[in-house]
């Protein structure tokens, strides 16, 4: 792999404007980091290099590491989340009911988690590169009661369900439920927990569901920013003995995020273009 400085010649820092006039943040871009420091850079795209300087040598790490891209491999998966007129990101519905939703062809994930686990958060992080793109967030639990559509040209969908827990909307099985059973394009299923507060009973719930449709899901843990690194590795330790000694059909890495400092979000933009076939890896992964 090429040095960071020769394989991108951009002026760093610099907060640019989309063809809205919109700014976006100076962090949103993996383009835009490579003027940070190494080890700071490196605790963004790889979020769980900050934690393992904490963990006892007899702890397997390849558990955390399976999904190993290039920067060059993060580069190309940026480039789907740049709006274009040959490649419109866009909400595009909402539906309350599975016969509500659109019939869309192209693969599809889906993000579910507790109300105020900061689904929508991340989201607007990922299309944060775009955004015009409207991805309503707020500060009270359970904001989104519908699942909501966004389209990322004809490479992929993604999808904010409604949250599970405190507030969560009262039909919210009946909705979410046939989703993942029935949805025929759907490749991967994003289960969200906090990282400050590890996992809850409602998560405990959510995985036995996500287990019991036998499609493919992933860990990610949110709010990484929000606790101090002891919190954050009990909780992230206490999550994959979890993973390992009771799930199947889960990735075994889980993928950690900081919404507001972008830590994480660039690897996984590359795993969601990874797995929806949108870009080809430079380097072999398991997936």
């Amino acid at each position: 792999m090429l040095p960071v400085r020769q394989l991108l010649r951009l002026r760093p820092g610099v907060a640019v404007s989309c063809a809205t006039g919109q700014r976006i943040h100076k962090l949103a871009s993996v383009q835009k980091v490579t003027s940070l420091t190494p080890k700071k850079l490196r605790s963004l795209l790889y979020p769980f290099s900050e934690l393992e300087a904490y963990l006892h040598r007899s702890v397997d790490r390849t558990q955390f590491q399976l999904f190993d891209p290039t920067l060059e491999d993060m580069i190309e998966a940026e480039k789907l989340f740049h709006s274009s007129p040959s490649h419109k990101i866009d909400y595009y519905i909402s539906a309350e009911r599975m016969e509500h939703a659109p019939d869309l062809k192209q693969p599809e994930v889906c993000f579910i988690g507790r109300s105020n686990v900061g689904k929508s958060s991340l989201i607007k992080a990922l299309f944060s590169l775009t955004p015009e793109v409207e991805v309503r967030v707020s500060k009270t639990p359970g904001h989104t009661k519908k699942m909501n559509f966004f389209r990322v040209g004809k490479a992929f969908t993604i999808v904010d369900m409604p949250g599970y827990g405190h507030k969560a909307p009262r039909d919210f099985v009946d909705m979410v439920e046939p989703y993942l059973y029935t949805r025929k394009n759907l490749v991967r299923t994003f289960l969200l927990v906090d990282g400050s507060v590890g996992l809850q009973k409602a998560d405990l719930i959510a995985l036995e569901m996500c287990e019991e449709t036998r499609c493919p899901y992933v860990m990610v843990v949110t709010k990484i920013d929000k606790c101090g690194s002891g919190t954050l590795l009990t909780n992230l330790l206490n999550l994959q003995d979890v993973v390992k000694t009771e799930t199947t059909s889960c990735f075994p890495q889980p993928f950690l995020i900081s919404s507001i400092q972008f830590g994480g979000i660039y690897l996984l933009r590359c795993f969601i273009a990874h797995v929806t076939g949108s870009i080809r890896l430079k380097e072999t992964s398991q997936s």
